[in-house]
């Protein structure tokens, strides 16, 4: 079967073998004689494959008993507004880490409910690089630090995270999520979409220490409370059932695969190669982001001139590398190289970027 070379930042590659999984088992789950997408919520063969991709979830990344995990609807964006409807207390201030598009986004969402502080914000460096880890000390009258562990668009990827001490420390990972292990403990929320390195979009995955919830407003309407979202194991609705799915067979090809430290070996291979490349042309590619916080998941890159990179983006597609163009508020070009990706892909795009500079050199 001839496949595509899949760049794009999401939704994104997945593995062959589940998107066969999904195609084999799609009409008849399991031999039980309907579709798992067919199947109620309440109970039965879905509620067995909800609980093992849960257990699956908390065994990949070590997630200590003290946490509620479950999948909701509604994006990561509608997390934006949960979190400080939840958590951003009266008299108080939230702060937020202002490093590209998404912690953006969800910055201007929490400025309508309540007083945030920007304890960093990237405009000037046009969001190439984030702060020292270890300076970042979050302010006193804080309800909660908030942070976006990698960003897709500009590709600044914390690689250590800040110690906010009693101060709750919430992340958005949407895009780099099991590409590496994660210091749960660290957090008292993790939270994301799953179609960048865990399935097809649809489902958001929340990670949440139980004890965060004893600090949440609780004059909100139903969908919007975290309490009855993990009062009910994320299912108080209909849940985002194929979605969910699918990221049950991802994750079991990750563990397949040497689970965190697996992908994390894979994303430092193939984010070297194109790394590498871009490094040994001598400033005919040009990386925008300080090397101490370059992504693993988002590489983006720029030429010369705007008509050299239409150039390079009209040869690569002619070569079925789709993808590679940059997100429309930054321009250039983009490299998205998620946990599925095959390392043989990375390579022929180093290649061919290597002939391009050779050719147009």
């Amino acid at each position: 079967m001839y496949r595509k070379k899949n760049f794009f930042a999401g939704p994104s590659v997945m593995p062959v073998e589940v998107l066969e999984q999904l195609r084999d088992q799609i009409v008849d789950y399991q031999g039980q004689g309907l579709s798992m997408i067919e199947a109620s919520h309440r109970g039965g063969m879905f509620e067995d494959m909800y609980d093992e991709c849960l257990g699956l979830f908390r065994e990949l990344l070590g997630i200590p008993e003290e946490y509620d995990v479950y999948f909701l609807g509604g994006g990561a964006t509608l997390q934006f507004a949960m979190i400080p409807m939840n958590f951003l207390r009266p008299g108080s201030v939230a702060d937020y880490i202002k490093s590209g598009t998404w912690s953006n986004k969800a910055t201007d969402d929490a400025q309508k409910i309540g007083d945030v502080h920007l304890y960093f914000d990237g405009t000037d460096s046009k969001f190439t690089t984030l702060p020292d880890p270890k300076t970042v000390h979050p302010s006193k009258n804080s309800s909660y630090l908030y942070l976006c562990s990698n960003e897709t668009i500009h590709g600044v990827e914390w690689q250590s995270f800040p110690d906010t001490g009693d101060v709750p420390l919430i992340a958005d990972m949407s895009s780099d999520i099991l590409s590496r292990p994660v210091p749960v403990e660290k957090f008292d929320m993790i939270y994301g979409g799953v179609q960048k390195n865990l399935g097809p979009a649809g489902a958001t995955f929340i990670i949440m220490k139980k004890s965060l919830l004893e600090k949440r407003n609780e004059n909100l309407p139903a969908y919007l409370n975290y309490q009855l979202h993990a009062k009910e194991k994320g299912l108080y609705n209909t849940p985002p059932v194929f979605s969910i799915w699918a990221v049950k067979l991802v994750l079991e090809w990750i563990k397949r695969n040497g689970g965190a430290a697996g992908m994390q070996k894979r994303a430092v291979e193939k984010s070297s190669i194109i790394y590498d490349t871009i490094d040994g042309s001598g400033g005919f590619y040009r990386s925008p982001v300080d090397p101490a916080y370059r992504s693993r998941m988002n590489i983006p890159f720029r030429l010369s001139s705007d008509e050299l990179e239409k150039k390079f983006l009209s040869e690569a597609s002619a070569l079925d590398m789709l993808g590679l163009k940059g997100h429309r508020s930054v321009g250039g070009i983009r490299a998205s190289v998620y946990n599925a990706l095959p390392v043989e892909d990375v390579r022929a795009l180093a290649d061919f970027m290597k002939g391009f500079q050779k050719r147009n050199g």
